[in-house]
């Protein structure tokens, strides 16, 4: 099972840096199709406007938004494991 997450940026970005940092220590743990976009290019741009995303990081799972600014690693990793048992 893969779960699909696109993460939007921005150049010198902290947050979104350690988003990064998280998105690949669980890319092993749970199987992750990780994409980046810059929030600033078109497409990142229609896809923050259409899930609701104000600034960068912004995450998507599976085609929904997930969050914006500093990613929760126990936030995500909770969502995660719920995902794992649905997909299971």
């Amino acid at each position: 099972m893969t779960i699909s997450v696109i993460l939007l940026t921005q150049k010198d970005c902290a947050f979104c840096d350690q988003a990064r940092d998280i998105l690949t220590r669980l890319q092993g743990e749970y199987g992750l199709a990780v994409k980046t976009l810059e929030i600033d290019s078109e497409d990142g741009t229609r896809l923050a406007s259409e899930g609701g995303i104000m600034f960068a990081p912004g995450l998507f799972v599976e085609g929904e938004p997930f969050s914006y600014g500093r990613l929760s690693e126990r936030k995500l990793r909770k969502h995660f494991q719920g995902l794992t048992r649905i997909l299971a």
